[in-house]
């Protein structure tokens, strides 16, 4: 299967979870979604990131994002596993995390790299829209954790973006300046930003972060 890119439709599967069976379709319909990768069950990279995913819970709430996690390993390793992560992060697990020994969806989603592992997953992540469309994809490779600020920073960005018609510079969090994209002419730009902007050049126009 070729590659799954940006804006591509994220594919569609049924599989067993810690949290019970879903389709992804109808599990995530209508919301943003994150879907991410670790390489084996009872490692010390993924134990950490999937209590850091557990802890920021409420920071995925208010953003309206629901959290997926793939193993390739099976579910009663899962459900073992999940006391290992209350343990050793101090939070319960709290979101699903999908049982893949068929490595079905990591076959769907290109999430096994035969140069770094014909066996394992990498640490694959994708942001999903409500239009159920790949907005955003980061690979780690096995050793690597992922940075949750930034997921939490692109997925403000993606949202932003996608409500108000504009982008976001280098290093931007949440509250800062934002690029009015290059697509929306000065007058109808007057409309939607009627206190106005500072243009640096034409094509770079910046203004207040959108309430």
């Amino acid at each position: 299967m070729s590659a799954l890119l940006l804006g591509d439709l994220a594919p569609d599967f049924e599989v067993d979870t810690t949290s019970g069976p879903l389709r992804f379709h109808e599990a995530i319909d209508g919301h943003w979604a994150v879907l991410f990768s670790h390489p084996k069950d009872f490692t010390p990279v993924c134990t950490t990131e999937l209590g850091m995913t557990a802890k920021l819970k409420d920071e995925f709430d208010k953003r309206g994002v629901k959290v997926f996690g793939v193993s390739v390993d099976p579910i009663a390793d899962h459900h073992a596993w999940i006391g290992d992560i209350k343990e050793t992060q101090g939070v319960a697990l709290n979101f699903p995390l999908i049982a893949d020994p068929a490595r079905t969806v990591a076959s769907l989603y290109g999430m096994i790299h035969p140069n770094a592992s014909d066996t394992f997953t990498v640490r694959s992540l994708f942001i999903i829209g409500p239009d159920k469309k790949v907005k955003l994809k980061i690979e780690y490779p096995a050793s690597t954790g992922r940075n949750f600020d930034e997921v939490l920073r692109v997925i403000d960005s993606l949202q932003l973006t996608a409500k108000h018609q504009v982008a976001t510079p280098a290093n931007w969090t949440s509250g800062e300046d934002v690029i009015i994209v290059p697509s929306l002419n000065d007058e109808a730009a007057k409309a939607k930003f009627p206190d106005g902007w500072k243009t640096l050049k034409p094509y770079l126009r910046m203004v207040a972060q959108p309430k």
